[in-house]
């Protein structure tokens, strides 16, 4: 199995911030979250195959490292989209990513079992410091996590 290493690296830099927003979508205002509920489904309430195995590895290459620079004020996610599809990136590896954020637009998974209860928190306003940023690109298809530091007491947001 062969895979296209994406390293996401930003910062401060003396001609700006790198990474701008997460999905500046949202009116300004304050921070707001909303829970989701989603109806069982079959899938959700089958048992554990007991074929598979509590855990096991992939053992896989990486065939290039690609480096992507968000401007500032861009939209991050958006601008991490576009290069995806510019470069021809099908399966990746993010391993970082870090900067500084105008807002954020993120979802947790608010409960143990399936259905996953998600809780959405935007802040489109909110100044917030990216700590770390990691996950997959699957067919194309961004799925990364973030940490982020927000406010004055440097409160701890993690999130999709």
């Amino acid at each position: 199995m062969k895979f296209a290493a994406s390293f996401f690296l930003s910062g401060l830099f003396l001609s700006g911030l790198f990474l701008s927003a997460i999905l500046l979508c949202a009116p300004a205002g304050a921070q707001t979250s909303n829970l989701v509920r989603h109806p069982a489904t079959p899938e959700d309430r089958r048992p554990n195959d007991p074929k598979v195995p509590d855990a096991y590895a992939v053992t896989g290459k990486f065939d290039r490292i690609v480096v992507m620079r968000i401007k500032n004020k861009a939209d991050l996610l958006r601008g991490m989209e576009q290069l995806v599809k510019k470069e021809g990136i099908k399966d990746a590896v993010i391993l970082s990513g870090i900067g500084s954020l105008r807002g954020y637009h993120v979802h947790n998974v608010a409960s143990r079992d399936y259905p996953v209860d998600d809780v959405f928190t935007k802040a489109p306003t909110t100044p917030a410091n990216l700590n770390a940023m990691n996950g997959y690109i699957v067919n194309g298809q961004i799925h990364c996590h973030v940490t982020m530091a927000v406010g004055d007491k440097a409160a701890a947001i993690s999130g999709h």
